[in-house]
């Protein structure tokens, strides 16, 4: 049964695991693409222009931008970094699913979009406060002055998660691993994205006439 794709947003508070599921999840369905973003800024060595990113110069940006070729943009410590559309709408008419790790204001402007019906948005919480800066700290790549800036930042991401579909709580990773999954399969059966359901019912109607006639 053909199905039109999913826009999957998935966002959390750094360190409350949402990497592991979305490496997790493409490993699980490797059909699941990350969207590749745009961005302003020069490519580093080694990255490829439609791989890591697409790269624009910042007038073809606000170009793209001002004509509503961005699902969702943000400015980044002077560079301009986003979703763009176009491939994204492909996928979806394609059926394939797309998958965005953005924060909840990126989040916001992709269900405010054209696209927003086809968006399932899901905000991975921790366990605990404890847990969270437990987690930041033992991957030991940040000073404690990071550690502190992310630790407030999340504070107010946390505060958005009431703004999404679902909201799962990472205390235990399988159990949340296979709840996302669980997700993730749901939403693909549902009625709407099912593009030759109707087809399909008026086949069977079909031969409901042919088999018992008036």
């Amino acid at each position: 049964m053909a199905r039109r794709g999913l826009l999957i947003i998935l966002s959390s508070p750094s360190g409350a695991g949402k990497s592991t599921l979305a490496r997790r999840l493409m490993a699980w369905d490797p059909a699941i693409r990350f969207s590749v973003s745009a961005t302003t800024r020069t490519p580093r060595a080694g990255e490829v222009d439609g791989r890591e990113y697409y790269f624009k110069t910042r007038s073809d940006f606000e170009a793209m931008i001002a004509e509503g070729e961005m699902l969702e943009h943000a400015e980044v410590f002077g560079n301009f970094y986003g979703s763009p559309k176009a491939p994204v709408e492909t996928a979806l008419t394609e059926g394939r699913d797309m998958l965005f790790d953005i924060d909840w204001q990126g989040g916001q402007q992709v269900r405010n979009s054209s696209l927003g019906k086809d968006v399932v948005s899901i905000f991975v919480l921790p366990p605990s406060i404890a847990e969270l800066e437990a987690r930041l700290r033992a991957r030991a790549q940040d000073s404690d002055e990071v550690i502190a800036g992310r630790m407030r930042k999340s504070r107010d991401e946390i505060s958005h998660w009431a703004e999404y579909d679902y909201v799962l709580v990472n205390d235990d990773l399988e159990r949340t691993d296979a709840a996302l999954r669980g997700i993730i399969a749901a939403e693909r059966l549902r009625r709407d994205r099912q593009t030759d359901l109707n087809a399909f019912v008026r086949g069977l109607n079909a031969e409901f006439d042919a088999q018992m006639p008036e």
